[in-house]
């Protein structure tokens, strides 16, 4: 069964005491983190020896995704204790070499191409992507678990794309970027409350959790906003921390 954990959930920056994008994708003992923003190491140690992960695997190199990647790396090679496995693969696309360059650090960590055109194996997963809407290359990715067949789709960084609906069909959770309230206007590069409760009414989704949040606009308004076009086949939840949710 899979289960996701909320480790950090605002876009941007940290704020009051929770940090920004990252979370903890488990089938069995398999042990994946999605993204890796600023407070993810901190977060992680509260529930899981981050020498216990199996993998990671970032959407796109913005620094609320990945900031937290160097100082994970300089735990595994200071911390020579009990590793799950002697070296920790990140994955990552390789559209932006220098970033993807980084993410190698000689006896602890090592950068592993993904391919966006293709079905990448991940452990137990069946991992897919599909380019978003960003400034800087970055993936909205599905993840299949081979054993149960439950999927989980992150929309990662994204401005609004009608395609993510069908890209996220067939999945029970759909984690979305929901960094505007509905009365948002002008250019934006992620989406609104009201947006991503369209996209998760479109794909047939059971559940909607809203991350990627901003500061300054209240949760229950997101939630709100989102819940009335996403409809009531859908449920809308607003990330935490420490937030668990189960697919099966």
């Amino acid at each position: 069964m899979m289960k996701l954990t909320v480790l950090g959930y605002y876009g941007g920056y940290p704020y009051d005491g929770v940090g920004t994008s990252s979370y903890l994708v488990s089938a069995g003992n398999y042990q994946l983190l999605l993204d890796c923003g600023s407070g993810a190491l901190n977060a992680l140690e509260e529930i899981l020896d981050p020498l216990q992960l199996d993998a990671v695997l970032l959407t796109h190199y913005h620094h609320d995704h990945t900031a937290d990647v160097g100082v994970l790396q300089y735990y595994w090679q200071l911390r020579q204790g009990d590793r799950k496995t002697p070296i920790l693969p990140i994955y990552g696309h390789t559209e932006d070499p220098l970033n993807f360059g980084a993410l190698t650090w000689a006896g602890a960590t090592e950068g592993r191409a993904y391919d966006p055109s293709a079905v990448n194996q991940i452990g137990p997963f069946d991992v897919t992507f599909m380019k978003t809407k960003h400034p800087v290359p970055a993936f909205a990715v599905k993840i299949v678990e081979r054993a149960t067949g439950q999927q989980l789709t992150f929309s990662a960084d994204t401005a609004y794309v009608p395609d993510l609906a069908k890209f996220a069909t067939g999945s029970q959770l759909l984690m979305t970027d929901t960094n505007f309230g509905a009365d948002k206007t002008g250019k934006m590069w992620h989406m609104t409350s009201s947006q991503s409760g369209e996209i998760a009414k479109a794909a047939h989704v059971k559940t909607l959790l809203l991350t990627h949040l901003p500061q300054d606009v209240a949760f229950d308004q997101l939630q709100h906003e989102a819940q009335v076009t996403a409809g009531d086949g859908v449920k809308v939840v607003v990330a935490q921390k420490y937030l668990q949710l189960k697919l099966g």
